[in-house]
């Protein structure tokens, strides 16, 4: 008898309208003037771009022989959560699209914003050699139609870093524009002090748009926030309405080699421990296929001064870059995760990738930071005259943020105090770089750069009066190039041989630098379930 009353009481709570709290039978739709929460909230939709990739356990690094002796990518096995990342790298086209928007918003005409959109401009010198004639490319690589679907060169990786954020703020804004959350020209009608940012608009709605609930067009005032929708759980959309998309950022090194390897379709031993050589099956860069046999799977340079074959015949399609989706895609359905052009990701390069540090979710590079906060308890959302620049070793200035975004500020004790997981706001070099370990530890130097584990030199660029001034680290004592501001890049390009195409294989450049062969492509982090079958939430 109580198993009956057992079974029919579970029966009665399961057929209960989700709506109903589980924890005190509140209702939490909000209908009854109480407390409200999205109950309806099925699945992230994927952003513009993106596929999903479903998350998994892998092995990291390089399996097959180093026969460069690198020892830098020594296998591990690691876990991936569950991601988006972009279908193509990205192309001229798009980043082009980002050029205009901030040449719009930011005249470059106006002494105070010229920084905003020239620190944003690719380098298409890059394309120069003493020895080569590439003015073509240098000329209209970038702005010609012809080469809008191609991928984008000449970026660093904070250029990449700052599109991305770009990239999620324009997103965002468009979705709270097509479901009525604001009005429908609100995202097209940006100003320098009218800016949407994403976060500015979660913690502090009131500030965005620089403040001003209305814009004026046509003589018309039109309303940018459409107050009571009966959609929203508040007058302004909040992280817990579910409607704004995690940011657009670049992956970390274990995502974009789990995503290259593409190993949905594999369940063979080989391929759990990572024999799988190349992001398509085999062992060979041509295709095997009955109908493609033969045709290279990837655009790489197949031999000294042989970069597309002999034409008409053994052509990889290309000689310097190739159109995006040019070759088959991977079995995630992303394209060019070998070849065309090596991609930017977000980790802080060291030769070293340990399992035993963390095996979820692995990434080095973590500098943590909270919004900065006025006197009066707000956040502080900068303004056009408080745009902090930088200038990059090469002595070049970019923004390194926007009016309209949050300030940020390091996290302190307060935030640190006792806890177990970390125990300051910059964690790049976390178990990494202790005196002890130095090569010069205990020796006498000149410059406390003697006692640190990566002894690279340390030149100084700073502008003084609208003159740059560079001082040069002429020591002799410097024994490596990598430091906190070198960055991994992954995959081979247009100008690298069939080794490079290997998804484990990795290598480092400056950040603030750009050449020819390495491009990028956005991630999203996946919110809620691993999978991506549509589950709903219960309360």
């Amino acid at each position: 008898m109580l198993a009956s009353f057992a079974i029919l009481a579970t029966s009665c709570n399961n057929s209960r309208d989700n709506s109903s709290s589980r924890a005190t039978g509140w209702d939490l739709s909000g209908r009854d003037g109480g407390v409200s929460f999205k109950t309806d909230y099925e699945e992230q939709e994927a952003g513009p771009g993106l596929l999903f990739v479903e998350g998994g356990t892998f092995t990291m690094g390089r399996v097959q022989d180093d026969v460069m002796h690198d020892w830098n990518n020594t296998p591990t096995q690691q876990h991936v959560q569950s991601f988006y990342i972009d279908e193509t790298e990205v192309t001229n086209v798009m980043y082009l699209e980002y050029l205009d928007w901030l040449k719009q918003v930011f005249p470059p005409s106006e002494e105070r914003y010229k920084n905003i959109y020239a620190g944003a401009l690719p380098d298409t010198l890059v394309w120069r050699n003493p020895l080569g004639f590439n003015e073509n490319m240098v000329n209209n690589y970038l702005r010609h139609p012809a080469f809008h679907t191609y991928p984008v060169v000449g970026v660093n990786w904070i250029q990449a870093t700052e599109f991305s954020q770009w990239r999620t703020d324009r997103v965002n804004e468009k979705r709270l524009s097509d479901k009525g959350y604001t009005s429908r020209d609100a995202y097209k009608n940006s100003s320098a002090d009218n800016v949407f940012s994403t976060e500015t608009y979660l913690n502090a709605p009131s500030k965005v748009y620089g403040g001003s609930d209305s814009i004026t067009r046509g003589g018309r005032e039109t309303d940018r926030k459409l107050r009571n929708n009966p959609d929203s759980t508040n007058v302004y959309v909040q992280r817990k309405d579910g409607e704004l998309l995690p940011a657009y950022r670049l992956p970390t090194e274990a995502e974009w080699e789990y995503a290259a390897l593409g190993q949905s379709s594999l369940r063979d031993y080989n391929s759990y421990r990572g024999r799988k050589k190349y992001p398509w099956d085999g062992q060979y860069t041509r295709s095997g296929d009955r109908k493609t046999i033969g045709d290279q799977r990837a655009n790489f340079k197949q031999g000294q001064g042989d970069y597309g074959g002999i034409a008409g015949w053994s052509d990889d399609g290309a000689d310097i870059t190739a159109e995006v989706r040019s070759y088959e895609p991977n079995d995630y359905g992303l394209y060019d995760m070998a070849g065309n052009v090596s991609e930017w990701v977000a980790d802080v390069y060291r030769p070293r990738v340990d399992n035993e540090y963390n095996d979820f979710n692995y990434f080095r590079g973590n500098v943590y930071t909270k919004n900065a906060i006025t006197e009066d308890g707000k956040v502080k959302v900068l303004t056009a005259d408080e745009v902090i620049y930088d200038t990059l070793s090469n002595g070049r200035i970019m923004a390194r943020n926007i009016p309209g975004e949050i300030a940020q500020t390091s996290i302190g004790d307060q935030e640190t105090y006792l806890r177990t997981q970390f125990s300051k706001s910059d964690n790049i070099n976390f178990r990494d770089g202790d005196k002890s370990s130095s090569r010069y530890y205990g020796e006498q130097g000149d410059t406390k750069k003697d006692e640190e584990m990566y002894n690279s030199p340390d030149n100084e660029v700073t502008l003084k009066d609208g003159k740059i001034d560079r001082r040069y680290d002429d020591s002799t004592k410097r024994t490596t190039l990598i430091d906190d501001h070198v960055r991994v890049y992954k995959g081979g390009s247009w100008k690298d041989r069939e080794y490079w195409l290997d998804p484990a294989q990795r290598r480092y450049f400056p950040q603030d630098m750009a050449t020819d062969d390495i491009g990028f492509r956005n991630a999203m982090s996946k919110v809620g379930s691993k999978s991506n079958k549509g589950r709903r939430t219960r309360n």
